[in-house]
């Protein structure tokens, strides 16, 4: 089994998945921002285009972040980061849909859309027009949000969950590219410095990023 990497947060979410796990994996290394992932190469083993990917032994490659996630967690369940039983995992499934529908999605095309419009203008479908309304959007989501986790350490309860990797992984990257996290909410303050005080948050940075001068 093989992790297809690169720069960028939505790699960096498996690979601090796998440092939570204590897992390794081999790794093959794409240039994401030099677009080599839009090209024919590696548009035939995944024609999504998008990265991170798994490469299974038999040659299979899954992609989708989530789906990664879930695949490593049912060859390795412990440490727990879904759900040990069928209601667990449906609670932590639940806000991860919650997060990844209203924040992170919304953030992510709200930089794309904007600051890194020149970067991904030949490669998606950009609105520009969009940006601001989609930041302010997952900002409403994270003022919601601020709420419902009052009292708790983590989104979907007292240890952290593959949704705390999302969303710190996305926060994290988006405060360095024009979306700030907003002071004013506090829970989510004290989660995300929980998040980012936790060893596998520096480990799983791409090496180049402070090159890069971006978070991913």
């Amino acid at each position: 089994m093989k992790l297809i990497d690169s720069f960028g947060p939505n790699p960096r979410v498996v690979r601090m998945f796998l440092a939570e796990k204590g897992l390794t994996l081999p790794s093959e290394e794409v240039n994401l921002l030099g677009g080599e992932n839009r090209q024919e190469g590696y548009l035939s083993r995944n024609p999504g285009g998008q990265l991170p990917a798994l490469e299974l032994d038999n040659g299979t490659v899954i992609a989708e972040t989530a789906v990664i996630c879930e695949y490593i967690e049912e060859l390795h369940p412990t440490p727990v980061l879904i759900g040990s039983t069928a209601a667990e995992r449906a609670e932590a499934r639940m806000w991860q849909r919650r997060v990844e529908l209203n924040i992170t999605e919304h953030m992510y095309n709200g930089f794309r859309f904007a600051e890194g419009y020149e970067l991904f203008k030949n490669r998606v479908h950009c609105i520009p027009g969009a940006a601001s309304e989609l930041k302010a959007t997952a900002q409403e989501w994270l003022a919601k949000l601020d709420g419902l986790i009052a009292g708790r350490d983590f989104i979907a309860g007292s240890s952290p969950r593959f949704v705390d990797i999302t969303l710190y992984c996305c926060m994290d990257f988006a405060q360095g590219v024009g979306q700030a996290i907003n002071p004013e909410l506090k829970n989510i303050s004290a989660w995300f410095k929980r998040m980012d005080a936790r060893p596998s948050a520096a480990s799983s940075l791409h090496p180049a990023w402070e090159q890069i001068k971006m978070r991913g």
